[in-house]
């Protein structure tokens, strides 16, 4: 067999007469850019998340930018986060002319371990940044535990868990506003690049939204200095019917991750899994083994893609190295060096779930 590691064409396959019927309305609307599509998925987000406002944008990398940007963070300020995710998470910190500061990770979670925050906490910090690595959210009631005790923000990275809840709440309705992304790979992914911002504040929203669209408030007055991150209709329009079915998704990642976890508990493998409160949503389904590539090899031999996220801490790439602080980041680096992610969306037949599972154990047994 040959089974892909992500298949994005095949989620449109159950909704595609009504994204092909949405698609040629918005090409006959001449309104293409945040019109009536962008505002109803913005509604449609706020409801499902439990927030009061949603701000659509252009990217999941704009969505950090522009929430760090709207609290006020810049030059001088700090911002903890993990060295244990993409660099989008890293870069927005810089956008706004801010530190970030590494925390290490918890080995069998991926996300940051909230025991190390307090820290790395100095006079300069002014935010939290956590991130919900692989569709697993982080331990948010010690981090807002924390950042209550010390008057910080805190932006949720949801990039990977559109969906993940803790304690009953969807990430991105926990902390002053989460940052998601609808690349289409992700767990509510569109046809190319978006993004949205959740958001507690209304005002908060409303200077996102300004800041979206270059600044622009009441009367066309430019009140600050503002970016081009307007998402447009084309993608609100793919992602409103792939919201409605975001659950069922999702539902699917943890059978799959489920069928998984029973095939590899036997081989020594490290597979993941939920805390107490939390709910998984699997964006990426991810274990640790030892001779992490030659399996990886074997794997592609038959006809198994297979990804490896991360296997470079991002305290070791070279710019990052120049710009970050950070003191022990063991768990991180030993991390990276036996990681690797098997195929885990929605779309995958019984039959491809259990090739990748039997393959998967006999290599590890």
């Amino acid at each position: 067999m040959k089974i892909p590691y992500f298949a994005p064409a095949r989620s449109l396959e159950p909704i595609a007469a009504e994204v092909n019927a949405r698609l040629l309305e918005v090409a006959h609307s001449g309104a293409y850019i945040l019109g009536r599509n962008v505002a109803a998925l913005e509604a449609q987000a706020a409801g499902y998340l439990g927030t009061p406002e949603t701000v659509a944008l252009n990217s999941g990398t704009d969505a950090l930018h522009l929430a760090l940007a709207a609290l006020g963070i810049g030059p001088g300020d700090e911002v903890v986060t993990s060295p244990y995710t993409f660099a989008a998470t890293v870069e927005a910190i810089e956008y706004v002319g801010a530190t970030p500061v590494l925390v290490d990770i918890e080995a069998h979670t991926f996300n940051i371990d909230a025991g190390l925050i307090e820290a790395a906490i100095t006079g300069s910090t002014r935010a939290i940044l956590p991130v919900h690595m692989f569709g697993l959210p982080a331990d948010m009631p010690a981090i807002m535990a924390i950042a209550d005790e010390h008057g910080l923000r805190v932006v949720e990275d949801c990039a990977q868990s559109f969906g993940a809840a803790v304690g009953g709440r969807k990430v991105g309705a926990i902390g002053d506003c989460g940052a998601h992304s609808f690349y289409p790979t992700k767990t509510l992914g569109g046809i190319g690049d978006g993004g949205l911002v959740s958001v507690r504040d209304p005002d908060l929203a409303r200077r996102m939204r300004m800041l979206r669209n270059h600044g622009i408030g009441d009367g066309g007055e430019h009140s600050y200095l503002g970016f081009n991150s307007r998402l447009d209709e084309i993608q609100a329009a793919v992602l409103i019917p792939k919201l409605a079915r975001i659950d069922t998704s999702n539902d699917r990642r943890r059978e799959i991750a489920a069928r998984y976890n029973e095939a590899l508990s036997a081989t020594g493998a490290a597979v993941p899994g939920a805390p107490g409160g939390a709910r998984h949503v699997y964006g990426y389904y991810t274990i640790c083994i030892e001779n992490r590539d030659e399996v990886r090899a074997k794997l592609g031999e038959a006809g198994i893609a297979t990804a490896v996220y991360y296997a470079k801490p991002l305290h070791r790439h070279e710019h990052f190295s120049k710009t970050c602080r950070w003191t022990s980041l063991d768990v991180a680096e030993a991390l990276g060096k036996r990681v690797i992610s098997l195929p885990v969306f929605p779309e995958m037949t019984d039959e491809e779930v259990d090739y990748v599972a039997s393959t998967t154990a006999s290599l590890l047994a």
